[in-house]
């Protein structure tokens, strides 16, 4: 695990971290300062918070349960979801989630919740619609090339996650918007759409392709064809000829339209970079995982992104921390060879195996206390919040609340 430590955790939302507190569910532990999370969704300048990390983690959980906590202190909250999966909208009681921001029933207090899940062919749709006439709207959305690239084309989901974003915040219409990202390191793909689209935009193929409908006149078409000759002669046989007369058109089409995506697609970017943003990177105590934390955590960095700090999930805990592992051992060892002239045999087996499934959790506490440890040692500047594990899943607004009262640190 390696980073570069003091340079997260200041910026615009992110210096939320309080002084560091004992560990267990919503402290931090010895070693780093504790995430206030009630701090960070009460503030009035903390307009959109995003979720990251690997999947598995618990991030959209997460997510889901900072919206609910948001709203039900009084602020009016849109959840975004990225991630395809329908946990949330299962959690949040809701049948379905879509591209429409749908009301979430049941919320206390006096804030509003309403959820929704990133369409990118419809969000792609929507910007066709709005920024071309009725007659090169149809024209692209038509174009089989489109239909391919607004229904999975690489890169595409990242993109339109910037639009639908800005478009929230553009909006005015919420306090809170709540971002929950796809798992594993495409999360923060989104970051790279602005410079991505700007590639593709200004790259080699585009300008060739684009060539023949801007130059006019049959001299430059036979001039542009020799040249072509060998490359579309190529791309033919890859992808066949229709593919390119269908890109070619579709180019055409869009190309009035394409400043507008990189125009927008910044000033999504720099809105993520501004003071009312703050990053979550949301981790399990386990080395992968906060591996995947590392990599997070210095990509935000190197972007200037805001971070306001980590939430380690599923932290495990016990009620009886004084008795170590080794003697939890040493005392089921001495009931299953020596047994007590007080006990039942059977008492004494249910005795000592207890006392083995206590030792197996303060190994497996250990374990998650050195691995936490080693990310603070590189990273001592990000504040930590760590959520106790559940007995179970997720499913319903009851369970969210816990998971809010954990993240605060009201549950302790």
């Amino acid at each position: 695990m390696s980073g570069r430590t003091g340079t997260t955790g200041r910026n615009g939302a992110g210096g939320t971290g309080g002084t560091g507190g004992p560990g267990g569910a919503g402290g931090a532990g010895a070693g780093g300062s504790r995430l206030a999370v009630d701090e960070l969704i009460d503030s009035p300048k903390t307009r959109i918070i995003v979720c990251c990390g690997s999947g598995g983690v618990g991030k959209t959980t997460t997510a889901a349960a900072i919206g609910l906590r948001a709203a039900e202190r009084g602020r009016k909250v849109v959840v975004l979801t990225i991630d395809p999966a329908r946990r949330l909208a299962q959690s949040m009681g809701l049948t379905e989630l879509d591209n429409t921001p749908r009301i979430v029933k049941g919320v206390t207090g006096d804030g509003e919740l309403q959820a929704m899940m990133l369409d990118m062919k419809r969000t792609f749709d929507e910007v066709v619609l709005n920024h071309a006439d009725p007659e090169r709207a149809r024209a692209i959305m038509e174009n089989p090339f489109y239909q391919s690239l607004s229904a999975g084309f690489a890169g595409t989901q990242e993109y339109m996650a910037m639009e639908k974003l800005g478009q929230l915040r553009a909006a005015e219409e919420w306090d809170l918007i709540v971002v929950d990202t796809p798992p594993s390191r495409s999360a923060l793909d989104f970051l790279d759409a602005p410079n991505r689209l700007g590639s593709f935009l200004d790259g080699k193929v585009i300008r060739i392709l684009t060539a023949p409908a801007k130059v006019g006149g049959r001299s430059a078409m036979k001039f542009l064809n020799v040249g072509m000759g060998l490359f579309t002669g190529t791309l033919g046989k890859i992808f066949g000829a229709q593919l390119l007369t269908d890109v070619q058109t579709f180019i055409s089409a869009m190309d009035s339209m394409f400043g507008g995506f990189r125009e927008r697609a910044d000033r999504t970017y720099q809105l993520l970079q501004a003071p009312g943003t703050a990053f979550l990177v949301v981790a399990a105590p386990e080395r992968d995982a906060l591996r995947e934390a590392a990599y997070f955590v210095d990509r935000l960095a190197a972007d200037r992104m805001p971070l306001a700090g980590l939430v380690l999930n599923r932290v495990h805990g016990t009620g009886a921390p004084q008795l170590t592992a080794e003697r939890a051992l040493a005392a089921a060892e001495a009931l299953e060879e020596n047994g007590s002239e007080h006990a039942s045999p059977a008492a004494e087996l249910l005795a000592a195996g207890l006392l083995r499934l206590h030792a197996e959790r303060m190994q497996v506490m250990g374990r998650e206390r050195r691995t936490r440890d080693r990310f603070v040692s590189v990273y001592p500047d990000v504040p930590i919040v760590e959520v106790a594990a559940l007995p179970g899943d997720v499913h319903d607004l009851e369970g969210l609340r816990t998971i809010g009262e954990r993240l605060s640190g009201s549950a302790d």
